[in-house]
């Protein structure tokens, strides 16, 4: 056998040995070295959270008259959820329409007032000015002898008595404008007290703020409604979310607006998607209530994983899983 012949064998028995190793060192790895690690993850637990409002009557008293709505009922916003017996606040407003229509009319009154008293006035300066061309005449024949003292008195005292007319119907035209801009001043007060007691009257119906579930009633047909009283606790399942804590070591490798894995026991292998909405700027130390699987450490960052439930399944306080897919550091 020529050494290029050897050579040549040599050379088709290294391919073949690389060939095969190649082929097995998947499986030959996986027994030396266990099998490979794929992205790494970490799973948080908490519990389910939604918006809760509760809701309670506004500056009124009275007892509840309607209440159509149990525990577990969805309702959209706006939908009225209570009402208390408004015929007080109706009456109220009903009064308030009646000052209103006075105050209008006060108005009207002072106004025609106003016009009278400047009629007056003009016909004032037509009398005061006619005393005077009478007193002028007077005047020029007392000293011929063409009128006595005594018709020059009266001339005088005439032209006077018009001027005193004149001033004092001024003044009534003065206190006439002031008596609208009184009337016009009760005019608004009284509309705006009648707007404001339409509002107290919308306030006697309780209307839900946004669309949710109705998760707790705590009022009853006749009972006492009064302000600050709860009447409903309303969940807005459209946007729930779960609170949860990542690990100090494992901070640097979470984003926000990262998709994000929910399970929960109640529909098991069920997968919900989500969000991290909000990642704590300062740290905390382990809540006795938070459950890891990884080791637990000292300090946590809380956590907001913000999650669709347009079928409304998940409830407030269900406890899910969340499966995070770390990041590498500094990404």
């Amino acid at each position: 056998m020529t050494p290029r012949t050897r050579f040549g064998i040599a050379a088709v028995i290294i391919l073949i040995l690389v060939a095969v190793g190649l082929l097995f060192w998947g499986p030959i790895r996986q027994a030396l070295f266990g099998p490979s690690a794929g992205p790494a993850h970490v799973v948080v637990s908490g519990n389910i959270e939604a918006h809760q409002s509760v809701l309670s009557f506004t500056d009124v008293q009275a007892p509840i008259v309607y209440l159509p709505f149990d525990e577990g009922k969805y309702v959209k916003a706006g939908t009225p959820l209570a009402r208390v017996d408004n015929r007080l606040y109706r009456q109220q407003v009903q009064i308030d329409r009646s000052n209103l229509e006075v105050a209008s009319r006060q108005v009207a009154v002072d106004t025609s007032n106003l016009a009278a008293a400047q009629n007056t006035v003009v016909s004032d300066r037509f009398d005061l000015a006619e005393k005077r061309r009478d007193l002028a005449r007077d005047k020029e024949q007392l000293p011929l002898g063409a009128v006595s003292r005594q018709a020059y008195d009266l001339a005088f005292t005439a032209a006077a008595q018009a001027s005193a007319a004149l001033a004092r119907d001024q003044a009534l035209v003065r206190v006439a404008r002031d008596n609208i801009s009184l009337a016009r001043a009760n005019l608004t007060a009284a509309d705006a007290k009648m707007k404001l007691d339409e509002v107290t009257l919308s306030y006697t119906t309780l209307r839900a703020p946004f669309s949710g579930v109705l998760a707790v009633r705590e009022a009853e047909l006749g009972e006492l409604a009064s302000p600050g009283v709860a009447i409903f606790t309303l969940d807005d399942l459209d946007h729930v979310w779960l609170r949860a804590y990542v690990n100090e070591t494992n901070l640097g490798q979470v984003r926000l607006g990262e998709p994000v894995d929910v399970t929960t026991d109640t529909y098991p292998g069920k997968v919900y998607h989500g969000r991290i909405g909000f990642i704590a700027s300062q740290a905390e130390f382990t809540p006795k209530t938070v459950e890891t699987h990884a080791e637990r450490v000292t300090l946590v960052y809380r956590i907001r994983i913000d999650i669709y439930n347009p079928t409304h399944e998940l409830l407030p306080g269900m406890p899910a899983d969340a499966t995070i897919a770390l990041l590498p550091a500094g990404r």
